[in-house]
């Protein structure tokens, strides 16, 4: 299936295959691009939220690295991501955010309020929107669980939820991961 849509936001639960979805959607769209044209294309940019504050997290990032390969450009951008996306989306072929729901920790942890952080969705969906080249968004869904216990954890999730939904509403395309298989679900089919 060849994949049309400018943005795509992959969307499901923790190790769901979301990750790997976007990876495998993206490298399609480079392959597609070098068979119709063998002297361009395939510039492919890995935005990285991550900010590893430990072993495990470091172990994560390096899989993560080593399941991509070399030949992603790899920008690591924890707050800003919409100006990332401006700068290098016109020179890259593709681009891969990930994750949504690590940048909202981050904008947490750096005292953004909700309004706020809906601010920075706003110029994140405008960067989207003048995007030179596709971009694919993973998020995790972070709703499906209990209430959490603390008011950090219900603003984290209640957050993740209305950026998700922001970001959901204005993407051509979105992907919901489970259980490794990807289900569309916008458009819908």
């Amino acid at each position: 299936m060849e994949n049309k849509a400018k943005i795509t936001l992959v969307i499901g639960g923790c190790r769901s295959g979301k990750s790997r979805f976007a990876l495998d959607a993206a490298d399609q769209i480079i392959g597609n691009q070098v068979k119709a044209d063998p002297a361009g294309g395939g510039r492919k940019v890995f935005l990285a939220t991550s900010v590893p504050m430990d072993p495990e997290m470091d172990k994560r990032v390096a899989a993560h690295q080593a399941e991509r390969g070399e030949d992603w450009q790899t920008i690591e951008e924890p707050v800003i991501i919409h100006e990332a996306i401006e700068r290098v989306s016109k020179t890259a072929d593709v681009i891969l955010v990930d994750c949504l729901t690590l940048w909202i920790s981050n904008l947490l942890f750096a005292e953004y309020d909700e309004p706020r952080i809906m601010e920075a969705t706003t110029l994140l969906a405008a960067a989207l929107e003048k995007s030179c080249c596709p971009v694919f968004l993973v998020s995790n869904e972070v709703g499906y669980g209990i209430v959490p216990d603390n008011s950090l954890a219900r603003q984290f999730r209640d957050t993740a939820g209305l950026v998700n939904q922001k970001i959901a509403a204005m993407a051509d395309q979105v992907i919901l991961t489970v259980a490794g298989i990807d289900v569309p679900i916008k458009p819908k089919i």
